[in-house]
């Protein structure tokens, strides 16, 4: 089994701290390579940017195993100049524009230091005190000189930082995920050969993980994600039954989201081999989003595919929490996993 601690911590500690918006995720696939390198047989970065490494295993029987995580984040990107250092921007991947007044951003490769600013509450009238600011009344404002162009990104200036238990950091959404891929690969088991797609615009319409499941054609695909957890107590003191995942419940395995039905057979060996191993793990409850096993499962003839999860809270903002406990089971329970495919898990219906 990995090993899990300090090491780990800081390369997500690394991750998280680098902006890499859906469309510029050079940061991460810098990253990548470099952890990569001394592990991976074969690797390459495909026309889109995704980073797509192969690891082998021996002997005759091994299935191809994809597992996949994305590499961008949400954010910004600027999209005209209005003059002393402030300029428009649209959202990339979704958001609450309600989250965005006020916050730090740091924007373009130079990583300029801007502010998203609007009308102070002191200024508005009674109805703009009761309506949601829209977006183009913000701008993202780095003070006269401020080096950007058009086009440029921007995410959040949000600091990773451990807290007890927790992990409070941006874009946990995917780059837990990506830690966790990088892990997988230094660990691989003999028994298969691990295919691993760290991706791109997951963000925008899962467009990286489809490309590249079409370079692997792999038997079966791991989707490896961030999920958004609903498990605050509701506001009339009435208990949640409409949660999808909990903070503190180990790795969510889906069932059904938004965009996959996932394949009930991995669904099932994933809970199997969580039981055999005592290894926490929670179902995502069905319902809406999605990961980058939709776009995967329909690749070429079709994919067998489940995704799996560490959930986290205030998804798409400038800071989420996760538990640190939740992402050590998810790496534990997708080790003892992998270690124990074998063809018959796909020829069985």
């Amino acid at each position: 089994m990995p090993s899990f601690g300090n090491t780990q911590l800081k390369l997500l500690e690394k991750l998280c701290n680098v902006i890499a918006v859906s469309g510029d995720e050079a940061e991460v696939r810098r990253i990548v390579l470099e952890e990569i390198k001394p592990y991976a047989d074969e690797t390459r970065v495909d026309a889109m940017g995704s980073v797509l490494a192969t690891r082998y295993g021996r002997g005759k029987r091994r299935v191809r195993v994809m597992v996949d995580a994305h590499m961008d984040e949400v954010g910004f990107f600027l999209v005209a100049e209005d003059g002393d250092g402030t300029y428009r921007f649209e959202t990339v991947g979704g958001m609450d524009v309600r989250h965005l007044l006020g916050k730090q951003v740091l924007v373009g490769r130079e990583r300029t230091p801007g502010v998203i600013g609007g009308k102070p509450v002191h200024l508005m009238d009674g109805d703009e005190r009761k309506r949601k600011v829209p977006l183009e009344a913000l701008r993202i404002d780095l003070g006269p000189g401020g080096r950007a162009r058009v086009g440029d990104r921007a995410g959040f200036a949000t600091q990773f930082r451990r807290v007890g238990p927790s992990i409070m950091a941006k874009s946990i959404d995917d780059r837990i995920g990506v830690a966790t891929v990088i892990e997988l690969l230094k660990h691989a088991p003999s028994n298969i050969d691990l295919c691993a797609a760290f991706s791109v615009q997951e963000e925008i319409g899962l467009r990286g993980a489809k490309v590249a499941a079409q370079y692997f054609k792999p038997d079966m695909a791991i989707a490896i994600d961030s999920t958004p957890a609903n498990d605050l107590p509701l506001h009339d003191g009435s208990e949640n039954i409409s949660y999808n995942t909990k903070l503190g419940s180990g790795p969510a395995i889906y069932i059904a989201d938004g965009s996959t039905l996932h394949d009930p057979r991995l669904v099932r060996f994933l809970s199997e081999v969580g039981d055999a191993e005592n290894i926490p793990y929670q179902f995502r409850q069905p319902g809406g989003g999605g990961t980058d096993s939709g776009a995967i499962q329909r690749a070429l003839a079709g994919i067998p595919t489940v995704s799996v999860s560490v959930p986290h809270r205030y998804t798409h903002s400038p800071v989420s929490i996760s538990r640190v406990d939740d992402w050590k089971h998810t790496l534990s329970l997708l080790h003892a996993a992998l270690k124990r495919i074998t063809p018959e898990l796909i020829a069985r219906r």
